[in-house]
């Protein structure tokens, strides 16, 4: 079951950032846009798509992850066909907003609940093992669609993403969920036990959880949607830029694993403010990116900073709100986590159009980790209510 959620999160690549950005300079070029205009499509195509989550996750806790993984697969299978047909500015927002509403959004949280609610003891343990290997699986979505891309063109490399998500998303949720609950009536707690999405909502911690992701998304997002150009006014050819997307793996590797053996076994209260400290560390070898070292440990810190916070707020959900609701509370943060990341990319290019260049853009948008961390190293942390 652990193996079905990863591969279904590792599909969700050609939906999220890290595979949408090996299009953006054939957006620019072929469509005849400005490097604004394909960050405010991807902004408001993010946010289009990211207000329909909450219905995903009510749709999820009422039918099952399996009917629902069905559903989803098939639909985000022909958005990916509608991305290989794009010809102008409000296409390609209409286009984003289908991609990121299904893969980075829907199939996500369908992966992301088969997990939260198949493991109880070890969950933390399962988390991490969830969020680095599909997060490893999907740092290769890049590199297969740039190639796919050379060989055959961006528009074909949708098809055939579109065919490998239909092909593979589907059967698997077909054959290979059968042993998950069905929905409210089978799920993994009596009904109404726990806390729901409104009840969850009233607490402190969500809010806290709902900054933390916010924070990340924004950030980890802009970053990786400009790092192509980023890193090049750095001094690195786009080939070692694009490369840097690798290293990535091990640092969430190395923090999704660390992450998940702390709340399985020392306990979960720092963790969020630790992704936190992590993503205000990214930033700041962003500032000083240079080809080598720094440029590396830039890399690896980014990717540890996406797997702490998300393995973290995985574990932290059922731990704090129980699983009676998952679906509704997690597509709840994911509104707030993928809003965040739409916001990202045009924040990070005013800012840095505003000073100049990259590097005190960078430092000036320390504050939103800063802000996050103070948040979660506040008292009363829990599923008190506030």
């Amino acid at each position: 079951m652990l193996g079905l959620a990863i591969l279904a999160a590792a599909l969700t690549g050609p939906g999220q950032t890290i595979g949408v950005s090996v299009f953006i300079d054939h957006f620019v070029d072929d469509l005849g846009l400005s490097r604004s205009e394909v960050s405010g499509a991807y902004m408001v195509g993010t946010l289009v798509g990211a207000s329909l989550l909450p219905f995903v996750g009510r749709f999820i806790d009422r039918r099952g992850v399996r009917v629902a993984q069905v559903a989803i697969g098939l639909a985000f299978g022909v958005a990916l066909v509608n991305m290989s047909l794009v010809n102008g500015l409000v296409w390609l927002a209409v286009g984003f907003a289908g991609i990121r509403f299904l893969g980075q959004g829907s199939l996500s949280l369908a992966a992301t609940v088969t997990v939260q609610i198949r493991f109880e003891r070890r969950r933390g343990t399962a988390v991490g093992l969830f969020t680095t290997v599909s997060g490893g699986l999907m740092a290769l979505v890049p590199v297969v669609l740039a190639v796919v891309i050379a060989a055959v063109g961006w528009r074909q490399a949708w098809l055939l993403a579109a065919l490998v998500v239909v092909a593979v998303v589907v059967p698997m949720a077909l054959f290979g969920l059968r042993d998950l609950p069905t929905g409210r009536r089978g799920s993994a707690e009596p009904a109404g036990s726990g806390h729901d999405r409104g009840a969850a909502m009233r607490t402190a911690s969500f809010w806290m959880l709902a900054a933390v992701t916010g924070a990340a998304g924004m950030m980890s997002t802009a970053m990786n949607f400009h790092q192509i150009d980023l890193l090049g006014d750095a001094g690195l050819s786009e080939t070692a830029a694009a490369a840097l997307f690798v290293p990535q793996v091990l640092g969430s590797t190395i923090a999704g694993l660390a992450i998940g053996y702390v709340a399985d076994r020392i306990g979960t209260r720092y963790l969020p403010a630790v992704s936190m400290v992590l993503l205000l560390g990214a930033q700041l070898l962003g500032a000083v990116a240079a080809p080598g070292v720094v440029a590396l440990a830039y890399a690896v810190v980014l990717g540890a900073a996406g797997g702490a916070v998300r393995t973290a707020a995985i574990t932290l959900q059922p731990t704090w709100f129980g699983t009676g609701h998952l679906g509704s509370i997690q597509g709840a943060l994911t509104l707030f986590g993928v809003g965040a990341s739409a916001i990202g990319p045009v924040v990070l290019t005013l800012v840095e159009e505003s000073l100049g260049s990259y590097p005190p853009a960078l430092v000036v948008l320390g504050a939103v980790p800063v802000a996050a961390l103070l948040f979660a190293l506040g008292p009363n942390r829990g599923p008190a209510a506030i």
